[in-house]
């Protein structure tokens, strides 16, 4: 633990760049383990998707009407 003190105290007296690009490492590498479990779930959910198109129990809306209203909603046109 007192490594991981010390390996912080210098990490924090970097740079804001190398510190960023420190950050942005460490949280990749946290992200890696847990990939495989996402695609899988990601995959399962585009499939739930899917399936529920299919069988018309999905409700879906027009891209240009979509548009049109959240327009009309953010810039008043």
């Amino acid at each position: 633990m007192d490594d991981a003190k010390k390996l912080l105290d210098d990490a924090l007296r970097l740079p804001e760049q190398q510190r960023a690009e420190m950050a942005t490492r460490l949280l990749e590498s946290l992200d890696e383990a847990d990939l495989s479990d996402v695609d899988d779930a990601w995959a399962a959910e585009i499939e739930r998707r899917c399936a529920a198109v299919d069988t018309g129990d999905s409700v879906t809306s027009d891209w240009n009407e979509f548009r049109r209203r959240i327009e009309h909603d953010i810039f008043g046109r």
